[in-house]
């Protein structure tokens, strides 16, 4: 113990893992939850304090002489930057972006702005929902119905209507099974196309739709199982 306490290379690790920093020092100690974000985090954050150092320098000259060293910094963490003319133009994008688009400097290239970094989301189109005429039905069924009932007469044409009104029965019997009737079918199919589809039970064959029996669906389990 003695011959270890001799030699200046020694460090006891067990005492060093009961050291305790002396309250008085612990203001010392950054923190990096209460220093300020990083905003490009490739570049860490000593790059970032060296754009937020220059844009200190009262002298126009001088900080864009300190702005064109700090460029060189960064090719040197990204060698592959100095090959490309427009990779290059991404350092001074960035310069920008961690000063916070606020480094007066004569730039070499026309660098990105604010509006430009952070551009607002174009508004998302919500359809009104009092355009829908039967909520049960849905906006789509109610499209293809009147875009189908513009469709000049044709076998096609009477076809995409049995496909439809087959799809309006099967979503009625989930939305209310007991109200479920071809007659209740075609009306509403009448009412959507503005009488352009005017049909009674017999001129067109609607499926018979029926929930699944909950003792069913448990017998189906079993057998998977």
């Amino acid at each position: 113990m003695t011959d270890n306490i001799k030699d200046p290379d020694y460090i006891d690790t067990e005492l060093l893992a009961t050291a305790e920093v002396a309250p008085e020092l612990l203001h010392m100690i950054p923190y990096n939850t209460g220093l300020e974000p990083v905003k490009l985090a490739e570049y860490g954050r000593n790059v970032q304090n060296l754009v937020k150092f220059c844009m200190t320098i009262p002298d126009r000259e001088e900080r864009t002489r300190c702005a064109f060293a700090i460029a060189d910094i960064m090719t040197i963490l990204f060698p592959a930057l100095k090959k490309d003319p427009n990779d290059r133009k991404k350092i001074w994008d960035h310069i920008n972006i961690m000063s916070n688009f606020q480094l007066d400097i004569d730039f070499p290239v026309p660098v990105i702005q604010e509006e430009e970094a952070n551009p607002k989301p174009d508004t998302i189109p919500y359809s009104d929902s009092r355009e829908i005429i039967f909520r049960y039905y849905g906006k789509h069924i109610q499209d293809m119905v009147q875009t189908v009932a513009d469709m000049e007469d044709s076998e096609e044409r009477r076809n995409l209507i049995g496909v439809i009104a087959n799809h309006m029965k099967k979503l009625m019997v989930a939305h209310n099974k007991e109200a479920v009737s071809d007659e209740k079918v075609l009306r509403d199919l009448c009412f959507i196309s503005n009488g352009k589809i005017d049909l009674m039970p017999g001129d067109i064959f609607l499926h018979d739709y029926h929930e699944a029996s909950a003792t069913h669906k448990q017998t189906k389990k079993k057998n998977k199982q």
